[in-house]
């Protein structure tokens, strides 16, 4: 699956759907003035030919009501949705998945998450559970990666085994990926903008009603209440045909989006059971007239693109369906036909046992991290949720699974993160004695932990405790970001791990890490300075052996001739400053998506002369900061570096 395709596919789709945005509205401004027009016309006794039969401004002042009602409609709704995901979730009921839960059905979701998003590189999403829905349906939502949500309905938490709960995780990380959730969330507010209008009319009506009901016998009264009446009813009628087109529009949008959306699932999971399992549950559920995927809430329509399977029934199927048919869903991932199957809730004793993930790293004792280690228990694990059951992450202890979890704890691993040993390790505590929750104590034992593991867990440990470093406020979050800073600068010189880790806590920590970013570079071709420098960042840390760094360099260059880079362009490493590389990170995040493609191929082959084997953990953490730097999926060759994962993202 090619996501760089598909987010420029979705780039494109967002034009399409403003132009038709654009093209709804002025149809409505023209049938909201012509409907005015004949209504004046008929309360002023049906004089058709006065040509001053109009007051002053009359279709001026139509026109501007009705684009401030929708245009003051969509904005409100965006307005309303600015915090992405989570208000996206919340309006249909969702409950936040608490990372410290013992529930063992949330528990296996959580872990299933957690999987699919290391193997993807991905920011561990936050997970909501529509507690009230017994039908089998799932959704992610949000503005980019970096704050994405994923949430399920309760019947896919009980009715599903854990490879077909993988294969619909996998399935929304799909979307996640390929660049049309923002789109999505767009959508939500275009048409409701549109919707104010019939919205508009209704309290019209209303209105027109109760004062033609109570109004005596004066006929001019009673001829002014049947034009308000009147009126609503049209505008009413005219909101509804903007809603007609709306579902037209979200039918073009997301139909071809679930294709590739279920193709994605199989292609992440080599399991076409997964995703296949869980669709030919919801067909076996429509079929006994149960749930289905359908959903009760009030706001389920409204948000109707965004989900699994359809969350209503469609009346025809073939024009106004959000979503293809089951059956040829499950025909496109077999390619044949195949049954529906019954989907009763699981026993909770299968769910207790399911599998974890495989992960290779060896446990690593409690008793043995703290040997040496002066500590209170208030001071240090006493600040840690409590155990969940099973930890999610075998190859660490009990201590760093259960602070992945909680947002004050898991602040202290990235505390931990960076202390370093020696004289600056003072410094460091200093530093965190200083903090207004200080947490020093916790950091000490949580860093003696992550020392006794491999150097590639790094950064999978900080990617699961990213839901819960969100759940911080904003307050916490730029505290944490200054004294992450701090931290770095304690020894005045800055590491590449050290660069790293900051880089990925800024692009999904830093306030403006959820918003929008315009696509201002349409060619590599214009960010030649920029890649040169990337290129030389990487060449002098992938170097091995008796090669030299600049052979490492030319490598990359050939897989970008358009450039026209050359020996001349590389960077010693006197000449390069981490300051600079951040800035040419922030260009590179606004280049197309389809010129993306042959940065990272570029910078692959910088990493390693061939596709064999793993990547140093240095140098597969660098290429993992810059693909979150730039949203960009996790190339095979740096994913082959984490191994022990179930899924495989490309």
């Amino acid at each position: 699956m090619d996501f760089f395709e598909q987010q420029e596919q979705a780039r494109r789709q967002t034009r399409t759907l403003l132009i038709l945005f654009l093209l709804a509205v002025s149809a409505i401004v023209l049938s909201v003035n012509v409907a005015a027009a004949l209504l004046w016309i008929a309360y002023q006794g049906g004089k058709f030919s006065a040509p001053h039969v109009y007051p002053a401004a009359f279709f001026f002042t139509n026109t501007a009501l009705t684009l401030g009602l929708i245009g003051g409609g969509t904005l409100i709704e965006l307005f309303n949705l600015r915090e992405g995901g989570d208000a996206v979730a919340q309006r249909v009921g969702g409950r936040l998945v608490s990372r410290a839960t013992s529930d063992p059905q949330e528990r296996r979701l959580l872990n299933v998450v957690e999987e699919v998003a290391l193997a993807s590189a991905v920011a561990c999403p936050k997970v909501y559970l529509l507690d009230r829905e017994e039908s089998i349906n799932a959704f992610a939502a949000g503005y980019n990666p970096n704050e994405a949500v994923v949430a399920v309905t309760r019947g896919t938490l009980t009715r599903l085994t854990r490879d077909e709960l993988q294969g619909v995780i996998a399935h929304e990380f799909s979307h996640i990926l390929n660049g049309d959730m923002r789109m999505n969330v767009r959508l939500i507010g275009v048409l409701f903008g549109i919707q104010m209008l019939a919205g508009f009319g209704q309290q019209l009506m209303e209105f027109g009603g109760r004062v033609w009901g109570r109004s005596g016998r004066d006929e001019k009264g009673s001829s002014l209440q049947v034009v308000v009446f009147t009126a609503g009813l049209v505008l009413f009628v005219i909101g509804y045909i903007g809603i007609f087109f709306g579902r037209l529009i979200k039918s073009a949008v997301s139909r071809q989006r679930e294709f590739l959306a279920d193709a994605s699932a199989v292609q992440f999971t080599r399991n076409p059971d997964g995703i296949g399992g869980a669709l030919r549950k919801i067909g076996g559920l429509s079929r006994d007239d149960a749930p289905g995927s359908q959903i009760s809430s009030p706001n389920a329509e409204q948000l109707s693109h965004l989900f699994l399977g359809a969350v209503r029934p469609s009346l025809v199927a073939g024009l106004f369906a959000t979503h293809p048919t089951i059956a040829e869903r499950l025909h496109r991932i077999f390619g044949r036909q195949v049954g529906m199957l019954d989907a009763p809730p699981l026993p909770l004793a299968e769910v207790v046992t399911a599998r974890l993930p495989d992960l290779a790293f060896a446990p690593v004792s409690l008793a043995a991290a703290m040997d040496g280690v002066t500590l209170t228990v208030s001071s240090a694990t006493a600040a840690l949720p409590p155990s969940s059951g099973s930890p999610a992450l075998p190859w660490a202890s009990a201590d760093l699974d259960r602070a992945v979890r909680d947002p004050h704890a898991a602040r202290a691993l990235v505390f931990a993160l960076l202390l370093d040993e020696g004289a600056q390790h003072t410094v460091q505590q200093a530093i965190l004695d200083a903090c207004p929750s200080p947490q020093t104590a916790l950091a000490i034992h949580l860093a003696q932990q992550i020392a006794v593991l491999p150097a590639i867990a790094r950064l999978p440990l900080l990617d699961l405790a990213m839901p819960a470093l969100k759940q911080l406020s904003p307050p916490e979050r730029a505290q944490l970001l200054v004294t992450v800073g701090a931290l770095i600068a304690a020894d005045q010189r800055v590491t590449l791990a050290e660069f790293v880790l900051q880089t990925i806590l800024v692009r999904r920590l830093h306030p403006h890490a959820g918003r929008s970013v315009p696509v201002r570079f349409d060619q590599l071709g214009m960010l030649r300075g920029e890649v040169a420098l990337l290129l030389s960042l990487l060449a002098h840390h992938a170097v091995s052996g008796s090669a030299a760094p600049i052979d490492g360099f030319l490598r990359g260059t050939q897989r970008c001739p358009e450039l026209a880079l050359a020996a001349s362009d590389f960077r010693s490493v006197e000449r390069i400053d981490f300051d600079q590389v951040r800035d040419a990170l922030g260009h590179l995040l606004q280049l197309a998506p389809l010129a993306k493609p042959a940065l990272l191929k570029a910078l692959v082959a910088v990493a390693s002369e061939t596709d064999a084997g793993p990547l140093p953990a240095n140098v597969a953490d660098l290429l993992r900061a810059v693909c979150s730097a730039i949203d960009a999926p996790l190339p095979p060759a740096v994913a082959a570096s984490y191994p022990g994962f179930h899924v495989n993202p490309f």
